[in-house]
């Protein structure tokens, strides 16, 4: 019997082998699997495509006959009993038990980054000499001025270098000024942040090193990082003075990281995630 293979598409590689492996109703270890295309997200979003993967059945090659001797005609034996398949016993995890707190990550890209025809190539550490960091201005610079402009936005880039808190390294600090750059910035800043993945994602790619760049819209993320500060000391006083906790809006993972960040040596409060996905949000509760 040939092997029979199946196409299929979803939003991630895993989803799609996941789709594949349901409708042909078998395990993973049942099938090859080959990657036909791992996906775009497309620019901020627009033109993604679905990754693409191949599933091949594996079929078992057909065991030989061999020819009995002829032999007398013996009586017909009882059928031997069907021995029952071994029912596995599954183990109850608990979901705590698997969860992961991304909030004390970076917002959106963390480690090298890896892709198309430099992959498996090695990113450096970040050149922190004058020479490394005013090239790496320069290149990021160039690139987030042609995606402003693609925006059909006008802008000007002023950049530099700033410690970032809890960093060990100093970042590079890309700032848009200009008119009407509200666009730029997003719900939450939503859409800041994804510019920031690209200009880190090209950048990274074209100097093979790793390199912490952050892009801000007319100093948005220090006003908002104050204001999320504020409020949370503000929060912190409400739960110490009613002894109730308070749970604050979903926020992104970057944004929660600075509540964290602004309550950790609170002497009387504490901070904790609660929800899933875009539903993810902060607690503040009595230590």
């Amino acid at each position: 019997m040939s092997e029979q293979s199946h196409e299929f598409s979803a939003k991630s590689v895993e989803a799609a082998i996941e789709e594949g492996l349901r409708q042909l109703g078998v395990g993973r270890e049942r099938v090859e699997i080959e990657v036909l295309h791992e996906g775009s997200r497309g620019l901020l979003g627009i033109g993604s495509t679905n990754a693409r993967v191949r599933l091949t059945l594996r079929v078992a090659a057909p065991t030989a006959k061999s020819t009995p001797a002829p032999v007398t005609a013996k009586p017909t034996p009882a059928p031997a009993p069907v021995a029952q398949p071994t029912v596995p016993v599954m183990k109850t995890v608990e979901i705590g038990d698997l969860e992961e707190d991304d909030d004390e990550q970076t917002d959106d890209f963390a480690g090298s980054v890896s892709g198309g025809d430099d992959e498996g190539d090695d990113y450096h550490a970040y050149d922190n000499s004058a020479e490394g960091r005013d090239e790496v201005v320069a290149l990021a610079s160039e690139m987030l001025l042609e995606m402003v402009s693609l925006m059909g936005l006008d802008a000007q880039v002023e950049g530099g270098q700033r410690q970032e808190e809890d960093e060990d390294e100093a970042a590079i600090y890309l700032n848009l000024i200009g008119n009407d750059l509200g666009d730029l910035i997003g719900r939450h800043g939503e859409t800041l942040s994804s510019m920031q993945y690209l200009v880190r994602l090209m950048v990274n790619q074209k100097l093979h090193r790793w390199t912490n760049i952050v892009v801000d819209v007319d100093g948005y993320k220090d006003r908002r990082a104050d204001k999320l500060a504020q409020m949370a000391l503000r929060m912190a006083d409400q739960v110490v003075e009613t002894g109730k906790s308070v749970a604050l809006e979903p926020m992104p993972a970057n944004e929660r990281r600075l509540i964290h960040i602004a309550l950790r040596n609170h002497p009387k409060v504490r901070t904790e995630s609660i929800g899933e996905d875009t539903r993810r949000k902060i607690q503040i509760l009595l230590k």
